[in-house]
């Protein structure tokens, strides 16, 4: 016999909810804790109790698994196929699609958030970096990498660039899984400037 989730847990996910979709909606600076508990239907005491205050709840709210495939055991000729795919899924999946939406948005205005995104990044994309190409490189094509999928969560995402978002996920890959391949292997397309 299960036992049934606590009501703390409901109520706690309810404001998770609530709060996500509101950060998506209006960034970290506009949303506020009252705004929020509206949202979820409660008391604003409810949420401060929960989360003890609104960077306390953001960064709740916020908290992201980029869950990227196991690149050990992928041909090192598709891995960037893989993340831009696996990009697209975290992207178009709730409830990560308004996670990340939350994060570009906010980290344009708050410091805070770009540090976030930062750390998210950090922690998650340049270890998987770190298997191809040159360690000492690592950090560079990770951020090269990040820099394209950032760019088309940008123009298809919140700008909603209409080429860009008419594109099916299939031809996304297609089109910059090349290019992201060519960041993780540390080649360049053109000579170096001299």
């Amino acid at each position: 016999m299960t036992e049934a989730p606590r009501r703390s847990d409901a109520t706690r996910a309810t404001i998770l909810e609530a709060a996500r979709r509101r950060f998506a909606a209006d960034g970290f600076r506009r949303a506020t804790i009252r705004s929020i508990a509206a949202d979820a239907d409660i008391d604003p005491s409810m949420v401060m109790r929960y989360y003890g205050s609104k960077d306390g709840l953001f960064a709740a709210a916020v908290d992201v698994e980029l869950d990227l495939p196991d690149l050990a055991a992928a041909d090192p000729g598709t891995v960037g196929e893989l993340l831009t795919r696996q990009f697209l899924v975290l992207w178009e999946r709730p409830p990560t699609d308004e996670i990340l939406l939350t994060l570009l948005r906010s980290a344009v205005a708050d410091d805070a958030v770009v540090e976030k995104m930062r750390q998210v990044f950090a922690r998650q994309v340049t270890p998987a970096v770190l298997r191809f190409g040159d360690p000492a490189d690592a950090p560079r094509r990770a951020g090269l990498v990040v820099s394209q999928l950032l760019g088309l969560a940008l123009t298809r995402y919140v700008l909603r660039l209409p080429p860009v978002v008419a594109l099916t996920p299939a031809e996304v890959v297609a089109e910059v899984g090349p290019t992201v391949q060519r960041y993780l292997s540390g080649g360049s397309s053109s000579p170096p400037v001299q």
